[in-house]
């Protein structure tokens, strides 16, 4: 099986100090992990409406994958139009775009790969399926569910408890791990690779 070829990584999430470690940031922690892995730096590019980084990741077999990072400080609602804006200008297609995003129906510390799919009621893929079309991948990132759904605005938006934050985390960094298998070997590897407790 061949890798995933991936040009573009997206963290959805709110900007600002007040949503920085909510919930619904889940994906700006993933990219943020990222960049810190691999030495980049994410830089305010007001044309596409978010902060932007670009790096070289090593893969297993040896070659290096150069990878544009985005996290789109359009609000979750809007993040659509960043996406699609660095898409376009880069001439990346959907199926070469990897959105992490927070997962209601997945528990805290745990994290899925995905090609293509519905948006479940998140608005942030709502808004970036309506911009590209549903047939990007995504890496879904568990925060667990309050339990009703008049609860969920409260819940995602809220600094989740330390022992869930910390699941979250240790998900997040599974994640940073598969994604060099991923782009070499496919999905199916990064997901057992995700999967893999150490």
């Amino acid at each position: 099986m061949t890798g995933a070829a991936l040009k573009l990584v997206v963290g959805l999430g709110n900007p600002g100090a007040k949503y920085a470690r909510t919930r619904h940031n889940a994906g700006w922690w993933f990219v943020e992990a990222l960049a810190r892995r691999h030495g980049a730096e994410f830089r305010a590019e007001s044309r596409h409406q978010g902060e932007v980084a670009r790096l070289r990741m090593p893969l297993p077999g040896g070659a290096v994958s150069e990878l544009w990072l985005l996290k789109p400080t359009t609000f979750m609602n809007k993040s659509g139009g960043a996406v699609a804006s660095l898409a376009h200008f880069h001439r990346i297609t959907p199926a070469e775009i990897l959105i992490a995003h927070d997962e209601l129906d997945l528990p805290s510390g745990t994290a899925r790969l995905k090609l293509g799919g519905g948006h479940g009621g998140h608005n942030g893929l709502r808004d970036t399926s309506a911009a590209l079309g549903p047939d990007y991948w995504r890496l879904r990132i568990g925060i667990g569910h309050p339990g009703h759904k008049d609860l969920v605005l409260d819940y995602v938006l809220q600094r989740a408890a330390i022992e869930d934050e910390r699941a979250i985390e240790v998900a997040v960094d599974r994640a940073l791990d598969a994604l060099p298998v991923l782009l070499e070997e496919g999905a199916e590897k990064a997901m057992t690779r995700l999967h893999t407790k150490d």
